[in-house]
């Protein structure tokens, strides 16, 4: 219950961060993707099904509000979020270049995923401009903030598999 809450904690900070805060501060009209740190980070800490469950709660609350297509934001972070679950064998907590790669990556294909579905399908074919002015920029801005986000975001984790472990140990 207590991951839960938390989980639903970030979520809607997360997004109101992205959301307001970021978007003055943002730099030529890029924003981070705070929802792809979130998404990313809960899936090779926890796993594919938690991964995939954040991902599409982030996805979705950004189809909500901000979506052109019902559905399709919900699908991209899903299979973010699943993606970056596979990677929780070999995740190791105090190692941040396998968290830092995963979030760039996922940004990336956020950003790719996005442009072919939405941008390709209406015939509109500069890549170059969508993947130099929008695409990478925001790879930069996220992967600035994730060394900000992350540390906190691990920190939390572990104090709830505390948490859960010392509950654990009452039961038995």
């Amino acid at each position: 219950m207590k991951r839960f809450i938390v989980s639903v904690f970030f979520i809607i900070i997360c997004f109101l961060l992205q959301t307001t805060v970021f978007k003055g501060l943002s730099f030529g009209g890029i924003v981070p993707n705070l929802m792809i740190i979130l998404t990313a980070s809960f899936g090779f800490m926890r796993g594919e099904k938690t991964g995939l469950i954040m991902g599409f709660c982030c996805g979705f609350l950004i189809d909500i509000f901000f979506g052109s297509v019902l559905g399709l934001n919900a699908m991209i972070y899903m299979y973010i979020g699943y993606a970056n679950g596979k990677f929780n064998r070999i995740f190791y907590p105090d190692d941040i270049k396998l968290p830092l790669i995963l979030i760039l990556v996922s940004d990336f294909v956020y950003g790719f995923s996005y442009y072919v579905i939405l941008f390709l399908m209406r015939r509109r074919f500069n890549i170059n401009y969508y993947l130099l002015h929008i695409i990478l920029p925001e790879m930069v801005y996220t992967i600035f903030i994730t060394l900000l986000l992350y540390p906190l975001i691990l920190w939390i984790n572990k104090k709830i598999e505390a948490s859960e472990k010392r509950s654990e140990r009452k039961f038995v």
